[in-house]
């Protein structure tokens, strides 16, 4: 079983992404938590960081959430590079471009609170 990393209280990951989910942002939190040089993250698919213990419906479920409302809010177990997990509650909104009408993702996450973390471990093993 891996470690987990724990987020510090004032840690903040912000990365934007393409429509096809490809990392075309990330700041420095998001790559010191990660373990990956921001070099590494660019023009990679996000699921880069993507846990296996996180179940294809959650990530079904965001997905239609930000193609009806354009925003999605949940909890996501990422991992390092290293291998270790992290858990984020994660802020996601869909940005259009004023002048190109582009598309991209912009996700924002912070430390949850572990009693947040209990309850969605306990979800999400329900929902594999």
């Amino acid at each position: 079983m891996s470690r987990q990393y724990l987020l510090k209280d004032n840690d903040f990951l912000v990365s934007q992404t393409d429509t096809r989910g490809n990392i075309i942002f990330a700041n420095d939190d998001f790559c010191k938590v990660s373990g990956y040089g921001l070099h590494e993250l660019i023009g990679k698919p996000h699921n880069i960081v993507r846990h296996e213990d996180m179940p294809k419906k959650a990530f079904q479920e965001l997905w239609e959430s930000l193609k009806k409302q354009g925003t999605w809010s949940g909890y996501v177990k990422n991992k390092t590079k290293e291998g270790q997990y992290y858990w984020v509650y994660a802020m996601i909104s869909t940005i259009k471009h004023a002048k190109t009408n582009e598309t991209t993702y912009i996700s924002c996450r912070r430390k949850p609170h572990p009693d947040e973390i209990r309850s969605v471990s306990e979800l999400y093993r329900t929902m594999h």
